[in-house]
């Protein structure tokens, strides 16, 4: 046996050892956080079928695992390109509200220039937002560093995208739920094809996903997906802004009472 296929058995084994392990270490978490949900008198995500149970958090750490080693060339690349055109830092880092709202930092390829008024103040992101900048937000491929996330069980490879802290408060029980699974690299409403989704859509097929997570729901969404990228360019994705969730009636009402 020759050294090289010596090393890819040993990489393969260390994945498969690393993937049992994640599921088992997932499944314990689950049923901790079951009892401790039980005596608070919380509400319980049960999960929908074995799939999620047993096997979503294994599957995740494997494909992680092998996408990190087969497209690290390319996510080297990718950074030297982000240096070269948009400057240092390399990536953006920002606190994300994930499974059970505890929070994990978010590491994505930075696609806006560091511009500031005379104020010292950012400028606002479609004036930060460069046609690189687009091209790389267009192609998803801001999202790599995300990989790692999924590595290591702060996110998963199809959950509802993780959103700002600042949305917490915001968020009706029904929106809520998008906390009880782990916040995906992609979800239903990325593959849904709407380019200018409204927020309450978005939360509908969030809530639809976490009620039926499913291998074939999964698959399904990054088949979509990965359409969606191949043919994202013709509807201007890149350079489409969202406004920022305002929050429900009773939502907001519930927080400022709160202040």
């Amino acid at each position: 046996m020759t050294a090289w296929k010596a090393a890819v058995l040993t990489v393969c084994g260390l994945i498969a050892a690393g993937s049992i392990a994640a599921g088992i270490i997932d499944r314990v978490q689950q049923r901790k956080a079951e009892r401790i949900a039980k005596t608070e008198g919380k509400a319980v995500h049960r999960p929908y079928g074995p799939y999620e149970k047993y096997f979503k958090r294994a599957l995740d750490f494997a494909l992680s695992s092998v996408a990190l080693i087969v497209l690290s060339p390319l996510m080297a690349l990718l950074a030297l390109l982000v240096r070269v055109r948009l400057g240092s830092p390399v990536l953006f880092h920002q606190q994300r509200p994930g499974k059970d709202e505890k929070l994990f930092t978010l590491s994505k390829y930075r696609s806006l220039t560091e511009e500031k008024d005379d104020y010292g103040e950012y400028l606002p992101d479609e004036d930060r937002l460069t046609s690189f900048g687009a091209w790389v937000r267009s192609s998803s491929l801001d999202e790599l560093p995300e990989l790692v996330s999924i590595w290591k069980g702060d996110m998963s490879i199809v959950g509802p995208r993780p959103l700002l802290v600042k949305y917490l408060p915001l968020y009706n029980e029904e929106q809520r739920r998008r906390h009880d699974v782990r916040p995906g690299l992609t979800g239903l409403s990325q593959a849904s094809g709407d380019v200018d989704m409204t927020w309450e859509r978005q939360f509908a097929l969030d809530a639809e996903y976490v009620g039926h997570v499913t291998l074939w729901m999964d698959v399904k969404i990054i088949l979509l997906t990965v359409r969606r990228v191949l043919v994202r360019h013709r509807h201007g994705y890149g350079g489409f802004v969202r406004g920022e969730f305002q929050g429900n009636v009773e939502a907001v009402e519930h927080a400022t009472a709160a202040k």
